[in-house]
């Protein structure tokens, strides 16, 4: 099975020939791609953190909240004490008043919050691996999509018949991995949503890093999404539990409340690489290091009834084939792309 480092020559080897304008093979470059296998073993990590919370509190909005809340907490202190960080919120605040930058950029966050409630909800079911497999399906689908369509300034890239090939072959390693690894105690709608909130990635990664570039701070532009996120989670939280209940207790092991810490390094590594690499290729970097990241936690330290099986296993290989597929450089299918208008 190939590693992050064992994929890192071949991605970095597809993106010298890539049609992107702003993916060049240089030093930094490389660099990039390591921040983002880096970046992917983090928010495995974060999976596993916040499916943990969510078994102890018992309530994956709960934990979907506090995980988001901690990370935007984090923010706001550092934020006073940044001062590329208080210059980039004046400057984005600037840019949407102006009508420079969309509005709708500044909702990315709901999609990071839908990824956050998904490893509450499902992590502790599925197990690391498994809820990741299905995440990254979603991931190679939309990096392909986000890259053909571009946003703001990211000129959209050319669909070749290998992405194509590689989002057709994720799919598969999904649906092997799924209909294999679930049992009938565990319902189909625990496989789906990470599936959805990974295709939510992709857009996300694309308009935290537009808005990066806007801001010219990473600080500035994690605070928005954190901010955003934790309105609709406390929204979510405060409506689930005034039907179902409020947990009586909180777990005191203090572990469990770093999610928010890591998801807000993943979330502003992810929009500082992003204007280097691209989506997709942002997208295989970090798919590479949460898959590899997430099958260890699964053998290392396995979910109780939730072990590595042989499905997951073949799924796992299969994603990651999928990776480097789409990395491979091919002709491009059907028209060429024209860059955006400034």
């Amino acid at each position: 099975m190939l590693t992050g480092r064992g994929m890192l020559p071949i991605i970095m080897g597809a993106a010298k020939r890539d049609g992107n304008a702003h993916v060049r093979r240089s030093p930094a470059f490389g660099l990039a791609i390591l921040g983002s296998v880096l970046a992917g073993a983090l928010a495995a990590t974060q999976s596993r953190i916040n499916g943990e919370l969510a078994r102890e509190l018992d309530d994956g909005y709960l934990a979907a909240a506090i995980s988001f809340g901690s990370g935007l907490v984090v923010l706001l202190v550092v934020l006073p004490l940044w001062p590329p960080g208080r210059t980039g919120a004046r400057r984005l605040l600037a840019s949407v008043r102006s009508r420079q930058t969309p509005w709708w950029y500044l909702i990315a966050g709901v999609a990071g919050a839908l990824v956050v409630l998904s490893q509450s909800l499902t992590t502790a079911v599925l197990g690391v691996a498994l809820f990741t497999v299905a995440l990254v399906c979603g991931q190679v689908v939309s990096g392909l999509i986000v890259d053909r369509l571009g946003i703001g300034r990211m000129a959209p890239a050319p669909v070749t018949s290998a992405r194509l090939a590689g989002s057709i072959l994720a799919f598969a390693a999904v649906a092997w991995t799924g209909f294999s690894g679930l049992r009938a105690d565990i319902p189909l709608w625990t496989l789906v949503l990470p599936l959805i909130a990974g295709i939510g990635i992709g857009w996300q990664q694309a308009v935290i890093g537009q808005l990066r570039a806007v801001a010219g701070s990473a600080v500035s532009a994690t605070l928005v999404h954190f901010a955003v996120g934790s309105c609709v989670l406390v929204v979510a939280t405060v409506v689930h539990s005034n039907l179902v209940g409020w947990p009586a207790t909180l777990p005191v092991e203090p572990y469990l409340y770093l999610g928010g810490c890591i998801g807000a390094i993943f979330i502003g590594l992810s929009s500082v690489v992003v204007r280097r690499t691209g989506v997709l290729l942002l997208g295989l970097g970090t798919i590479a290091g949460q898959l590899v990241a997430s099958l260890g936690f699964d053998l290392l330290a396995p979910i109780t009834g939730r072990g590595i099986t042989y499905p997951i296993l073949a799924g796992t290989a299969l994603a990651l084939l999928a990776v480097v597929l789409a990395a491979v450089p091919s002709k491009p299918i059907g028209r060429p792309v024209t860059p955006p208008s400034p």
